[in-house]
């Protein structure tokens, strides 16, 4: 029988066909996170063939493929899964903050963790997330490895101190560079008075995604010229697609100070002052007591000797704080365009009386995608802040040298509310606040625009122009009953504006080479301008208090203008190449040019190379149940400094006026040799990961070597200058860093996960030309750590007199140290006693995850730092001024034979007052740094309500300190010290840090 073929081929094709049918089918499933929110643009992909498919806006999917054969399922953030294909898939994908593949933000660029050849240490938003703090760099506290992290004092807009392994400079920035979405962050403190305002206070947390900080050179050297402090990298949220998602976050609290040291109450004062003056006058001298003597005066009416007045000054100085945190974003898109809008207030009430924030701020972060090859973006954020300050530390207006009034003075007349400023030991800081005012306005615009255009499937190119704005306005008026009386009133308006304009073009080129060999390779140039204006005003003579800016002054006193103008222009290239997936290299080369150096030194190479060997992708170890990660990774690059004055290296003249007559005189010194200051570090680091990597970490030892040291130099009086900047000797950091992570319990109801990372620190100073700096009680000296403690060395007490007493530490024929006694300060020399950087910090972290409770807590920990009380001198000084004082001087020697070290009291006559070791103390200290614990409801009970998500939390920030520091706080500082000042380390009516404690709300919609 004869078949067609048309029937034949019919017929083979319907039998193809079911076979093909019978073989493959159509499967659905869902993708979610671990809280059961769908992953909308997760990518679905049939191992072994080109078959992929997404999730649509409700997480769900379909694909074409064979049952049981293995679907790789993955998202941007979470960890990437296999599974079978089978009916009814229900997937879930776990967070990727600890995997290996996370991928990391570097200079211009991303890479994975595992094929980092660098030290980079990394918080995410979830790390940082209902931190009640209102800057950022504080709530990454005690998370990262080798860097410190400071607030200066306990004012809300007080000056934060970022150390990334060490110092590395002696008067140049010792700040590292920050970088927001690939724009260069203007980090200028521009505050009207000594005291800092923190330049990125005007960032709101809650739009950061994560931050990534550059440590070693290898990292950093891309960024070349400003890289020896670290670079830290700031990324916003972007939003996904998928369904637009509305989440909202509030939150209340309240602050307290963390520590309030003990004053003597005015019966203690009594006696104390009663008793120096015996010993200085007699017995028999009743100056203090007799009716209308030295304490009737004070207490202006009241009758102390009933103790009618007992005035705590440091109550009313320190003062019951309170925080308010509210946040709205929206965040969404398609698979062309996706957006993130984000909308913030915050009103912090501080500590210390009288200071407080308030700060609005909007972010909107676009990116679309034009075409396959064309995609373009633009990040913008508007902020507003206004801060109500108070004097600095070195001010009788600021509160907290009210503890130095009398406690028999009372705060305020017999009416209880015009402050008492006629019976008071100083001016009474109540009648700045009552009769005055000093606002900062700070308003800020960033912008980062780019476009991105792949040339070839390998090649792409990127342009950047970003634009950061900060205007300043700063006012300050004291009226007719303030300090300022004899001049009925004063006021002062200091505006500043600085602008940066930033460009960067690369090219990115990714190529895989018989899928063994990746190379990756940026090339491109950057342009930075700066520009800063600022005009002041002052003026005097009010005609009434209500009467407040430096227009309706009778006369004007003072009024100047300044501009200035930096810039950069730098090449940079870095080539990354992975051979086998286990063998790394890497090399970087940036050439830096600014106009803050001379000349014949310009511009400077930065040169950096680094290679990794993951040894766990060797045949001996791959297959390995235990090993997941050990790769071994070292790396060596330059890199510089040029945080110094704008025209460093120019001879400059000023003009000014002589007898009415314009005129011009010099103002500096010409360096044309001037260059940059250069730092060379050696990084060999191990990253490890076990047991499925639920127990990962790094180990890390570094060196840096700071040669051609930026140094003010301080000049000889004859030469007619004070100064003079100049490349001057070297230093070295190095230390030991160790990251551990663990994942102590996981089941499907119980998480537990830790983090543990320690550093040590080791600073020398190695090269001093000159020799020895000296600056006020630091030193910089060869073979010591930089601006080391010199002081003389208190020795006690003499049990048989009262008497102060010293160690000589006169140098012996055999070159040992005189260690007996004198009670002649002027006898005893000085030496080194202590430094005030720590030599060894750690933090550990731990989160518990359990059902719908969350729980998480940080410890922090410093050793090895000291810190000097310039105050101690009036705080405690055994009566010798009629400042209140410390509760320990009723521990003072009062007759022969008594053990104490605390001098006898003599009113106007050193003993033991003078600057020595007497008035320095350890730092050490553990701080639970933050808590928190939350409560996310069950979607049975909001699912009606069309909420994704609730949550409840309570969050709490410095709860407990352990430490036998007796100041206010460990951490608080003088915040009279720059960058450029030797002077390190000194504690002078520094306020305490404050302790916080909130309750919030988070809603996902």
């Amino acid at each position: 029988m004869r078949i067609k073929f048309k029937y034949f081929l019919s017929i083979v094709i319907v039998f193809i066909m079911q076979l093909t049918f019978a073989q493959e089918s159509r499967f659905s499933g869902k993708v979610t996170d671990r809280s059961g929110l769908p992953i909308p643009g997760a990518n679905i992909i049939v191992k072994g063939s080109n078959i992929t498919t997404q999730t649509d806006l409700d997480g769900n999917f379909t694909v074409n493929t064979k049952k049981g054969q293995i679907l790789i399922i993955s998202f941007v953030g979470m960890k990437t899964l296999e599974i079978a294909a089978s009916a009814g898939m229900s997937v879930k994908l776990e967070d990727n903050s600890n995997q290996l593949d996370t991928v990391f933000v570097v200079g211009y660029g991303t890479q994975s963790k595992k094929k980092l050849t660098d030290n980079i240490a990394r918080v995410t938003a979830k790390d940082m997330e209902n931190v009640p703090v209102a800057n950022f760099q504080n709530a990454m506290v005690g998370k990262l490895a080798g860097v410190q992290i400071t607030q200066i004092n306990g004012k809300v807009e007080g000056g934060v101190k970022m150390r990334v392994r060490g110092v590395s400079s002696i008067s140049s920035s010792q700040e590292p560079l920050y970088v927001i979405d690939g724009m260069p962050l203007i980090n200028d403190n521009e505050s009207g008075s000594s005291a800092p305002i923190n330049p990125l206070i005007s960032l709101n947390p809650n739009d950061i995604e994560s931050v990534e900080i550059l440590k070693d050179a290898s990292s950093a050297a891309i960024y070349g010229a400003r890289g020896t402090n670290g670079v830290v990298l700031i990324t916003t949220k972007q939003g996904k697609s998928g369904n637009t998602k509305i989440a909202i976050n509030t939150s209340a609290g309240w602050s307290e100070a963390t520590h309030k040291m003990k004053w003597l109450n005015a019966a203690q004062y009594i006696e104390l002052y009663t008793e120096a003056s015996a010993n200085r006058y007699g017995a028999n001298d009743l100056w203090l007591t007799e009716p209308g003597g030295v304490f009737d005066g004070y207490s202006n009416g009241k009758d102390w000797r009933t103790g009618q007045v007992d005035t705590d000054w440091q109550d009313l100085a320190l003062v019951k704080g309170s925080v308010q945190d509210h946040t709205f974003s929206i965040s969404g898109g398609d698979s062309k365009t996706v957006f993130f809008l984000s909308g913030a207030y915050n009103k912090t009430e501080g500590i210390v009386r009288g200071n407080s924030m308030d700060r609005y701020s909007y972010r909107g972060n676009l990116d679309h995608k034009v075409s396959d090859k064309l995609r373009v973006g633009l990040n913008t954020s508007l902020s507003k802040t206004k801060i109500i300050r108070i004097g600095s530390d070195n001010s009788f207006t600021t509160p907290l040298q009210a503890v130095a009034q009398t406690p028999l003075a009372p705060a305020y007349l017999d009416d209880g509310v015009t402050p008492n400023n006629q019976t008071t030991l100083y001016y009474n800081f109540l009648m700045q606040q009552y009769n005055g005012s000093w606002d900062a306005n700070i308003f800020r615009t960033l912008m980062n625009s780019y476009a991105e255009y792949k040339i070839i499937p390998e090649l792409s190119f990127r342009t950047e122009l970003g634009y950061d704005n900060n205007n300043q306005t700063e006012e300050y008026f004291a009226g007719s009953l303030t300090e300022s009386a004899s001049t009925n009133g004063y006021a002062d308006a200091n505006a500043i504006q600085s602008d940066k304009y930033s460009i960067n073009n690369y090219f990115n080129y990714n190529k895989t080479f018989k899928e063994d060999y990746k190379l990756d390779l940026v090339v491109g140039m950057s342009f930075e301008e700066s520009s800063r204006k600022r005009q002041y005003v002052a003026g005097t003579g009010f005609a009434s208090d209500d009467l407040q800016t430096v227009e309706s002054a009778a006369e004007i006193t003072a009024g100047s203008s300044s501009r200035t103008k930096y810039n950069f222009l730098s090449y940079f290239g870095r080539a990354t190449f992975s051979i086998l997936d286990k063998y790394l290299i890497k090399g970087s080369l940036r050439y830096d040019g600014s106009s803050r150096f001379g000349a014949a030194n310009r511009y400077g190479v930065f040169p950096a190379a680094s290679v990794g060997w993951i040894m766990s992708q060797e045949d001996f170890l791959k297959d390995s149940n235990f090993i997941n990660l050990l790769k071994l990774r070292g790396s060596f690059g330059v890199t510089g400094n040029a945080g110094i004055g704008n025209f460093a290296s120019l001879g400059l003249f000023n003009g000014s006026s002589y007898n009415k007559q314009s005129a011009i005189n010099p103002y500096q010194l010409v360096n044309q040799d001037l260059k940059w200051e250069k730092t060379n570090q050696v990084d060999a680091g191990l990253d490890f990961a076990f047991l499925n990597n639920r127990i990962s970490g790094e180990i890390d030892y570094y060196v840096k070597k700071t040669n051609d040291l930026l140094l003010n130099e301080p000049l000889p009086g004859t030469s007619g200058w004070s100064s003079l900047t100049r490349n001057v000797g070297s230093l070295t950091n190095k230390g030991f860093e160790f990251v551990l992570n663990t994942t102590n319990i996981k089941t499907d109801k119980l998480t537990w996960k830790s983090s543990l990372n320690i550093a040590t620190l080791d600073n020398k100073v190695t090269n001093l030309p000159g020799g020895d700096i000296v600056s006020g009680q630091n030193i910089v000296r060869v073979g010591e750590t930089i601006s080391s403690f010199y002081l003389v060395e208190y020795a006690g007490v003499d049990p048989a007199n009262g008497d102060a007493l010293f160690y000589k530490n006169t140098l012996n024929n055999d070159g040992s140290l005189d260690k007996s006694t004198t009670k002649n300060y002027s006898d005893a020399q000085r030496v080194i006693s202590g430094n005030p950087y720590p030599t060894l910090m750690t933090g550990l972290t731990n989160t518990v995850l359990f059902n719908n409770f969350d729980f998480s807590f940080t410890f922090q920990g410093e050793w090895g730092a000291s810190m000097y009380n310039e105050a101690g001198k009036f705080q405690s000084s055994n009566a010798r001024y009629k400042d209140n004082q410390t509760t320990d001087q009723m521990n003072r020697w009062q007759k022969p034979g008594d053990i104490t070290n605390v001098p006898q009291a003599r009113w106007g006559r050193s003993n033991g007052d003078q600057a020595s070791t007497r008035y320095l103390e350890k730092t050490d200290f553990v701080r639970l740094r933050n808590l928190s614990f939350g409560y996310t409801l069950p979607k049975t009970m909001i699912q009606k309500l069309g909420v994704d998500r609730i949550r409840l939390y309570m969050t709490g920030v410095n709860l407990l300190t352990f430490t036998n520091y007796k100041g206010y706080d460990p951490e608080s500082s003088y915040d009279n010290n720059g960058d450029s000042n030797i002077q390190k380390g000194i504690a002078f009516y520094s306020a305490p840090s404050a302790k916080t404690i909130i309750i919030g709300l988070n809603i996902d919609l």
